[in-house]
């Protein structure tokens, strides 16, 4: 969602000067819902993306590794043949509610100004954050077919899925890695309804995204109206 845009004139030319900022950051190797701000929307979005998101994920059974996902190298492998749909189920329901969960390593997180992820990739020791509390609003499981089993998991901020899926292959007396992960929701916008996939990008495609995100936005933003310049094109712009 492009948030706000902003043009300001600067004498005969017309210079955008635009503040661009995201809504929490997505694992590299995710895909899904994020929620981009431009210009005074990056100020919006932590009112806005204040509710809950919701995530599928794919978890192997049998390996873990030091991301904690498929990018990393495995580190641990152990059997999985024992466990049942039911044991997955029955796990699950201690991984609902308030819980306590310890960040990965791998993370965006921050020591001393800079994340964790870029000291581990340099090889320098860090120490696993504490647990911290998360909640977990709802967590099911979608399919299971050995090693794999899919999750749809609805949670509030701070949350790492990767620690979820590793979790509860400890909790199997195995391990596991999350093998795929996709953003279905944070806040209002779902994937659903409104990501523009690459093959709309088109202005018209773009405008009718906006106009139909502008119903999320905040009182008198919500009100304002695309402007056509020109015939022959469809320009956005909120003053």
């Amino acid at each position: 969602l492009f948030a706000e845009a902003g043009v300001q004139t600067n004498g005969n030319k017309r210079s955008r000067v635009l503040k661009i900022g995201h809504g929490g950051t997505l694992d590299s190797a995710a895909a899904g819902v994020l929620v981009v701000g431009i210009g005074k929307g990056t100020k919006m979005l932590s009112t806005m993306l204040s509710g809950s998101k919701k995530y599928t994920a794919v978890g192997l059974l049998g390996k873990a590794t030091d991301t904690l996902d498929a990018t990393g190298k495995v580190t641990e492998e152990k059997p999985f043949d024992q466990i049942t749909k039911r044991d997955l189920e029955n796990v699950l329901q201690k991984f609902t509610g308030d819980i306590m969960q310890v960040p990965p390593l791998y993370s965006a997180l921050k020591k001393d100004g800079e994340r964790l992820s870029t000291l581990m990739k340099r090889g320098e020791a860090v120490e696993a954050k504490p647990a911290r509390p998360v909640r977990v609003y709802s967590l099911s499981l979608q399919q299971f077919q050995p090693p794999l089993f899919t999750l749809d998991v609805e949670c509030g901020g701070g949350f790492y899925v990767r620690s979820l899926v590793n979790d509860i292959g400890k909790e199997l007396s195995t391990c596991a890695t999350m093998q795929e992960l996709t953003r279905t929701k944070h806040g209002p916008f779902t994937l659903e309804e409104h990501v523009l996939y690459e093959d709309k990008w088109t202005i018209d495609e773009i405008a009718r995204s906006l106009e139909h995100c502008t119903s999320l936005l905040p009182g008198e933003l919500s009100h304002k109206k695309l402007k056509t310049e020109h015939p022959s094109e469809t320009a956005v712009s909120w003053e």
